[in-house]
């Protein structure tokens, strides 16, 4: 399927290709259009992270929580996930900690001036390591809450 949102991508639109790749559509492809285009008028893909589409922001949450809600995605590691995206591409009244890391990062890797499709390739393994850490985060909880 062709998955299809704004160019110049930041947090949200690289952390929603890799959770799209990973646990709704493993032969998404992913098209980055102009911020300029006409969104209605597009009907050839998934719209996400654009204005007024069903994928994108509402309220606090951000595309990625957008996505996880659509998806039945509950597993709870992609639910902290979403926390730390949601704090690093909005501005919220009680934003998780690790959010603003998250921000730096991403903004240092649009600065090194890759195509959108790089930023995904060789951002992707920053987002399986977060998934990752956040898996441990939640196991630990777990392990916590029953002894």
């Amino acid at each position: 399927m062709r998955w299809i949102t704004r160019e110049n991508v930041k947090v949200d639109r690289v952390a929603c290709p890799w959770l799209i790749r990973r646990f709704v559509d493993l032969d998404a492809v992913f098209v980055f259009l102009p911020k300029e285009t006409d969104w209605k008028a597009v009907h050839d893909g998934i719209l996400f992270d654009v204005p007024d589409c069903e994928l994108g922001h509402h309220g606090e949450s951000v595309s990625f929580d957008s996505i996880l809600k659509k998806y039945g995605l509950t597993d709870p590691a992609l639910v902290l996930m979403a926390e730390i995206v949601r704090a690093a591409d909005s501005r919220q009244a009680q934003p998780h900690p690790a959010g603003e890391g998250l921000r730096w990062i991403a903004h240092g890797f649009s600065r090194l001036g890759w195509s959108d499709q790089e930023m995904l390739e060789r951002e992707s393994i920053l987002y399986d390591a977060l998934y990752a850490e956040c898996q441990n985060r939640v196991a630990s909880q777990t392990r916590h809450r029953t002894t």
